[in-house]
């Protein structure tokens, strides 16, 4: 056990999805290439973390349908899964529709995993960890809020960084942006996309944003897609990094990997400007497959077998 250990609480997800090269007719059929992976916001960060060689754990509560095959995914990228499996609801499941140009619609249903909660919860999850990372998904369900409480104020007892995704706008709306600032207050760094920093920044430009969110949590990070990211450090721009050339093929968990990659390279001593560096290098290495997690050379068509009811 070292103490440069790495915590991500979110979820882990059973992802449908569905590329299409033709716009989706209503009423008929269109087209598309279907495959089935092992994904969720907070699970993608973790595989992707230990991927990069990151010392990860994983609190996630996972469905009766399909836990057996999440945890040996989880596993094989080299996470430490710290799971509940619920008996009564079937784990997360989420149809991602991808077009042309690797954009994705997304159609959720949050199964067991809108019912994780402080039950789920040891503070002994913290031995051994530098670092709490926490999905945004986590704090939209009550049972999750508390959790969450709980792991921020542990984590604050015992010295542990904490960060934060904020997961998604709707979402976010829908919870309201300065309730959840208010509960978020605990992180030292918060790492949105470009509109989640907008909405929760209510600033004009990325820039700006993240200085205002830095102003809020101490660090901000903002992803920018194709276009990099940037990093702000208590109210002032402190770095801004290109994004790396990819071929998009689908942008399902771009967003986690380049996390995962952010936070692994801090663990090991980055600064911001090298951290972004490395985050963009895994978000692009994400986008140019299908999936929200590595690959670990397996064909990027295959169709994973699942146990089901």
């Amino acid at each position: 056990m070292t103490d440069r250990g790495l915590l991500v609480v979110g979820d882990a997800v059973t992802d449908v999805v569905a590329r299409h090269a033709a716009p989706v007719q209503p009423g008929t059929d269109t087209a598309a290439d279907i495959v089935l992976r092992p994904g969720g916001s907070g699970a993608n960060t973790a595989a992707w973390a230990a991927h990069l060689g990151a010392d990860v754990r994983l609190l996630a509560r996972l469905g009766y349908d399909s836990s057996d095959w999440h945890i040996a995914e989880l596993t094989r990228t080299g996470v430490r899964p710290q799971v509940t499996v619920d008996p009564d609801h079937p784990t997360a499941v989420v149809i991602a529709m991808v077009d042309h140009s690797g954009e994705r619609s997304m159609l959720t249903n949050r199964g067991a995993g809108s019912r994780i909660s402080e039950r789920d919860w040891d503070p002994a999850l913290l031995d051994g960890v530098a670092r709490l990372h926490l999905s945004g998904y986590v704090f939209f369900a009550p049972p999750g809020l508390r959790l969450a409480r709980a792991a921020m104020a542990d984590a604050a007892a015992a010295g542990v960084a904490v960060s934060l995704d904020p997961a998604s706008t709707g979402p976010l709306r829908d919870f309201g942006v300065e309730r959840f600032m208010a509960e978020t207050a605990g992180a030292g760094l918060v790492i949105p996309n470009l509109d989640e920093a907008l909405l929760l920044s209510g600033a004009p430009t990325p820039e700006r944003a993240a200085e205002a969110l830095s102003e809020r949590y101490g660090t901000a990070v903002v992803k920018l897609g194709a276009g990099g990211a940037l990093a702000a450090v208590d109210g002032a721009l402190v770095a801004r990094v290109p994004g790396v050339p990819a071929d998009v093929v689908d942008t399902t968990g771009a967003g986690d990997a380049f996390a995962a990659g952010f936070l692994t390279a801090a663990l090991r001593g980055c600064g911001e400007r090298a951290a972004l560096e490395e985050g963009c290098r895994a978000g692009a290495a994400c986008v140019a497959q299908v999936g929200g997690r590595p690959r670990y050379g397996l064909d990027l068509n295959r169709l994973y077998p699942i146990h089901t009811d």
